[in-house]
Parts: C-alpha cells; structure tokens; sequence
C-alpha cells in the first residue's frame, strides 16, 4: 500500500493511494497516518478495504508529510562509501547518529527555507524506515518486523551550522522545511530488497545525485538493532539511512541551493518528491 497524508499543514488527513493512481480519504476509517496505524495488524486492516468505495481525493492538493505526530527523528551520517569517500573522511567504524527536530519535517512538495544567512544549504536524498512496531535491544534477525514501511526524505543540510560551528551536527540538520517526507509511505511487504533501490536528485534539471542503495554501509536491520541499544524506537519514528555522492559540497568547486532554484529527487518504488527553494526572509509553509 500507498499511504499519505493530504491537506493543509498541520491539519492533513489520511488517504491512499488506489490501484489506479487516485487519492482515497481514509478519515473516515482512522484519524492519521501514525502510531497505533502503523502496526501490522492495523496496516492488514486498511489493506482489506474496498478502496474504490472510499471518497475520492483532488489530485492537485497539497500533500502533507507521509506520516503524522513523528516522535523522533533520527539520521545516520556517512553511511555509503562513495559518499564517505567524496566528503574526504574513513567509513566510520560505528554509525553516526544525529537528529533532525520534527519542526523540520513539511511536506514533499513544499518549499524548502534558506536559513538567514546561510550560504551552504546543501541537498540529500536518502531512504527513509518508518518505525511500525515499538522495541528495544531489537535482535537484528527481528528487526524487519518492526518496520512498517519506506518513503523518500530529502536530508537538507546547512553544512556551515554541520561542520564549522562548534558542537553537533544538530544545527544545521534541523532547521525549518529541512525533513521532507513522502510523498507517500509504501509499506515494506511492497518493497522486495530496501538495498537494492535506485536514487536519484536533481536541481534546476541537472542530475547531481545518482545512486543505490546497494552502497549503504550499515543496511536497514543492523541499523534498527543498533538504534535500539541507546533508545527505545517506537511507531511513527523515521529513521533516514544516509545518502549517496552527488551533494553538493561534494562538487569541485562546492555548489549550493540559492532561492528560486527547484529540487527534484525520488527513489525507485516510493515515489518522487520537489520543492522550490525559497530565501529565509521569504514567506515559507505553515508547517
């Protein structure tokens, strides 16, 4: 299945997307792409609907992000070779973990704010796990099924707030509109082999990123199980995997997003996603 959220932000409603490409309310069956609606037998459920009985949905409206009341969201750092290898630094010999706030998290399709001052906002596209089932110390031979599904997150990235102020990572992961998500979340019985997903991102129609998943370091079930000795991860969590070459601090001379350039990016089987760039003093989303 095809599960998204639609409306405006802060105020989405659930839908799907049918066998024939047209948007269905689900709000009339559950409140929200989230929590509880994520466990395999809630997800069983919706997957047993008549879905042409369901309303019908505008297929111009806006499109929220795939999964609602996010409690954590979590990334990994360097985690393919060729992009590790591109940014000048070793594989790590652990995954890098940092945090996007969940006030970055907007919609697939909405435009992504330059942060005041910045002049590094950088570009990523990556895999995003949506967590199903909650767990702990989740054995690596389980941890599948804990996952109730992918989607597409662009990891933007202000790399003067990342690498050359003091601290984290944090402050230049989390600003506003830097977590797009969606536009859809395809449950994982749709997706074969998550290491094994060709990926893809563009600004103003030149192809910078264009890679595979087949590069990832630390795959989808170790990375569960790792997560899972420092937190507990429960339903609705996104983990975002990492990211091939291509970024743009990566490019020789670096390249950065200005306003009014436009991203473009997807993953093979979870859909595509594009947002206008737009300045910090700009009006940006609701979200």
């Amino acid at each position: 299945m095809k599960l998204l959220r639609f409306g405006t932000p802060g105020q989405e409603s659930p839908a799907i997307l049918d066998s024939s490409g047209t948007i269905r309310d689900l709000s009339g069956v559950i409140d929200d792409i989230a929590g509880p609606q994520l466990s395999q037998d809630a997800l069983a459920r919706l997957a047993e609907l008549d879905h042409s009985r369901l309303p019908s949905v505008d297929p111009d409206t806006r499109l929220g992000p795939c999964v609602g009341r996010v409690g954590k969201f979590i990334c990994i750092g360097l985690n393919y070779a060729d992009h590790a290898a591109e940014s000048g630094v070793e594989v790590p010999p652990e995954p890098v973990i940092f945090n996007k706030w969940t006030s970055a998290i907007c919609g697939p399709n909405d435009n992504v704010i330059i942060p005041r001052g910045s002049t590094k906002t950088d570009w990523e596209v990556e895999l995003g796990i949506v967590i199903g089932k909650a767990g702990r110390y989740i054995d690596e031979s389980d941890a599948l099924e804990h996952v109730a599904g992918y989607c597409v997150v662009n990891d933007v990235s202000e790399r003067e707030y990342q690498l050359e102020r003091s601290g984290t990572w944090d402050k230049g992961k989390g600003c506003d509109t830097f977590g797009p998500l969606g536009p859809w979340l395809v449950t994982a019985d749709e997706i074969r082999d998550p290491h094994d997903l060709s990926m893809w991102l563009e600004v103003d129609g030149k192809r910078y990123q264009d890679g595979s998943t087949r590069t990832m370091v630390y795959q989808v079930p170790f990375l569960i199980s790792y997560l899972s000795r420092f937190m507990s991860l429960q339903p609705g969590d996104v983990i975002s995997t990492g990211t091939p070459p291509g970024v743009g601090m990566g490019q020789n001379p670096p390249v950065y997003l200005r306003p009014g350039q436009t991203m473009h990016l997807g993953i093979d089987g979870l859909g595509e996603q594009t947002q206008k760039v737009v300045a910090g003093d700009a009006v940006g989303n609701d979200a």
